[in-house]
């Protein structure tokens, strides 16, 4: 083999290696990290044929040097002196943990949760917490959202508020569309979507004062079509819809805006036995007869149990997502999209890439909620 093509093949094989490896540690982007590796694989190859092996080879080094650096530059975090940022949902899972975490970091905290007096709320109030400061801010009622402003703005002054991070959020109970209540569906419109634009319109005049961050939790249901997450996948996917176009909107402002899509973790949007038997009684109720003797009351009342079957396979160690959270609140070049957790970026790469029935075959053998299927089916 001439010495040319010798050089041309490992600038490829570092190439390689150098988008494996990107794509092992960029959680928030493996798919485009994955869709670069492609373009510089294509290159490559196409160089190869079309030019010399020498000229393909330094294009390929260029790329990966490339690769290299726009990550390398995103690494760098600011400074947390005097910033002051409010997290939602911190009775528990992401909320609880990031607001404990950025607290130590040195970030002045304001912590809201649903229940002041809960367990959460008294374990954000430990010793070692002096930065944190926990806020009574139910997101669905505008009362306290706006006695929770007034009282931020008292504290921040004149810096502003520097993070939104909109994280609070309701999951339901994942069931066929045709048989989910209307309830519920708006319920995780109420707190999955219509609760963050009234936080982002009663907090962005603080944030414009700073030129700070939102940053909203969505989920990759949001963006991947998943069976029985109709309510909540709409409601996240009009989430993300609305941070890509604040993003755009706000970067004349300095503004910036990152939406969080995390695969599987075990938080407490899962629920207990007593949300379990609550779920039940009013899918139950609220069925039509004629859909209660197609699906028959056996699956139905089995859909419940599913929720404890999800959390036990969901990831334990939410840090994943909480690394993202505070990359795209101190970064000096946050990225646009974050996706933690397995299947994170792998999901909606496929979504995009393969055609519609291959995606569909392999999201259903992956969907499955229950053991038992409706009872039309058998009958038909």
């Amino acid at each position: 083999m001439e010495i040319s093509s010798c050089f041309c093949v490992t600038a490829a094989a570092v190439s390689v290696f150098t988008m494996l490896w990107k794509v092992r540690e960029a959680s928030g982007a493996g798919y485009q990290t994955a869709a670069f590796g492609t373009l510089i694989g294509a290159l490559g190859a196409s160089l190869y044929f079309l030019v010399s092996p020498v000229f393909c080879g330094l294009a390929l080094l260029s790329c990966s040097f490339i690769l290299i650096c726009v990550t390398e530059r995103r690494r760098k975090l600011l400074p947390v002196k005097s910033r002051a940022v409010l997290v939602t949902g911190c009775d528990s899972g992401f909320g609880h943990v990031l607001a404990k975490r950025l607290s130590e970091m040195g970030v002045m905290v304001f912590a809201g949760v649903l229940d002041v007096n809960g367990a959460g709320a008294q374990q954000l109030r430990e010793p070692g917490s002096e930065n944190l400061q926990v806020l009574q801010l139910d997101v669905t009622d505008s009362t306290q959202i706006e006695t929770a402003h007034r009282y931020i703005c008292a504290q921040v002054a004149d810096t502003g508020l520097w993070g939104l991070v909109n994280n609070a959020g309701v999951l339901h109970c994942p069931m066929d569309a045709e048989i989910h209540p209307i309830t519920g569906y708006i319920r995780c419109l109420d707190v999955n979507f219509l609760a963050p634009v009234k936080m982002c319109q009663v907090f962005l005049p603080l944030l414009r004062r700073s030129r700070g961050r939102i940053v909203n939790v969505s989920s990759m249901a949001g963006q991947v079509p998943i069976p029985m997450f109709a309510a909540y996948g709409a409601s996240k996917a009009a989430l993300s819809v609305f941070s890509q176009v604040m993003r755009l909107e706000l970067s004349v402002w300095g503004v910036k805006v990152a939406l969080i899509q995390p695969a599987g973790f075990r938080t407490n949007i899962f629920g207990n036995s007593d949300d379990v038997a609550r779920y039940r009684d009013e899918i139950l109720a609220g069925v039509s007869s004629e859909a209660r003797e197609d699906y028959g009351e056996a699956y139905i009342s089995s859909l419940p149990d599913s929720l404890s079957k999800m959390s036990q396979r969901s990831l334990e160690d939410l840090s994943p997502v909480v690394d993202d959270i505070c990359h795209a609140l101190l970064s000096v070049h946050p990225k646009p999209v974050y996706t933690p957790g397995h299947m994170g970026w792998l999901l909606p790469f496929v979504h995009r890439c393969c055609p519609a029935a291959v995606f569909d075959a392999f999201i259903v053998s992956l969907a499955e909620h229950t053991d038992l299927e409706p009872a039309g089916l058998s009958r038909s």
